[in-house]
């Protein structure tokens, strides 16, 4: 789910090979990434629940009587998110060591992290704001990005898939990174990691599930998968990845978002509806790795890329006081209102890229890459 500049690692060959990918922008890929994460923000506006009910005057359900239904699916953007992580991280280690891994890692994650920290801290602590700020000392552990292993409340929802995403990036590192990059190499780590996951889950022991993840490694793994697919489309192996994190994948989205139909319920969910969108998720990267989505290569689509990662970070948290102040100030219609709460959020996310990464990712890159 980051804005890592979705290029080719290419391993210089001894001979030509046919199979290894050209040197290319995959463009389709930053349009997907904005996909899932329009998908997890129609989730949050009118798919749930919770605090967005202040920010409507009512449930999403009343807002969006056919909609919300379908926006109950959105939450599903994040399992498409790690499948999209698990492949450029792989394509961004390979070839790379160490410290320049950990230094391109930080440099993406930390600048509009911490601005989007300081930015919903601030608003909330407004006194016309009707939601409530976490305490200082929270927000100021929330910097670390650690404030969920030590039980500190979270100043952005979303933040709990970076944790994920940092514990996928410390493994890649340490198996695969660390010792060096190579086919091999990666299909041990998937190979080991799968079971090793199954087996943590069956343990219940809290450890082992926090390195492990059974519940997001599947989805991280089809994507490493995916990206050996990329790489040669004739591997056995690549493709016996992606089938079996697929189908484990599945497993997991469906025991943990599917809920009996209830009429009391906010919104049915069912297994199909939850296999297909996670199966669509699969597909629509395997598209990419194989090339036939090259022609969708619109240049706006890498602007689109960039501006994914702070929409993400702010969209949710923000978006409820933009919400409250079209639908319940203005008086705006509810369509009218998730328009310009997009619309809004997007414009934001696009001045936090322009003025905050832009500027503080290469020096921060550049810091961390020659400290000693």
């Amino acid at each position: 789910m980051t804005t890592t500049t979705v290029r080719q690692v290419v391993e210089t060959p001894r001979r030509p090979d046919r199979t290894a990918p050209r040197e290319t922008r995959l463009r389709a890929l930053d349009g997907l990434r904005l996909v899932a994460a329009l998908m997890v923000a129609a989730y949050h506006y009118g798919g749930r629940g919770g605090e967005v009910t202040t920010a409507w005057g009512s449930s999403p359900k009343d807002q969006f009587p056919t909609l919300s239904g379908y926006f109950a699916y959105g939450c599903l953007g994040v399992q498409v998110f790690f499948v999209i992580s698990g492949f450029v991280i792989c394509m961004s280690g390979w070839g790379r060591p160490l410290k320049s891994f950990f230094a391109s890692r930080a440099s993406r994650l930390l600048p509009a992290y911490w601005v989007a920290v300081v930015l919903v801290t601030a608003v909330f602590a407004l006194p016309m704001v009707a939601f409530k700020a976490v305490a200082p000392s929270d927000a100021l552990v929330n910097m670390t990005m650690l404030q969920q292993p030590l039980g500190v409340d979270r100043v952005l929802g979303v933040c709990w898939t970076l944790w994920a995403e940092v514990r996928f990036y410390a493994l890649f590192a340490l198996c695969v990174v660390l010792p060096g990059a190579s086919r091999r190499r990666v299909i041990m780590f998937c190979a080991v990691w799968t079971p090793a996951a199954a087996i943590a889950q069956a343990a219940k022991e809290p450890l082992l599930d926090i390195v492990l993840m059974p519940e997001y490694a599947p989805f991280f793994i089809g994507g490493v998968g995916l990206y050996l697919v990329h790489r040669d489309r004739r591997d056995v192996y690549a493709w016996g990845i992606v089938a079996v994190s697929f189908l484990i994948g599945q497993h997991y989205a469906v025991r943990s978002l599917w809920n009996a139909a209830d009429p009391n319920a906010f919104a049915h969910r069912t297994t199909l509806g939850i296999v297909l969108v996670v199966a669509l998720g699969f597909l629509a990267v395997t598209a990419i790795a194989l090339g036939w989505l090259n022609r969708v290569n619109w240049r706006w689509l890498t602007v689109a890329g960039a501006l994914t990662y702070p929409f993400y970070l702010v969209h949710e948290h923000l978006g409820w006081v933009v919400i409250h102040s079209l639908h319940i100030g203005l008086g705006l219609p509810s369509a009218e209102t998730f328009a310009l709460t997009v619309a809004s959020m997007l414009l934001l996310a696009w001045l936090i890229h322009r003025y905050v990464e832009k500027p503080l990712t290469p020096k921060l890159r550049s810091a961390l890459a020659k400290a000693r």
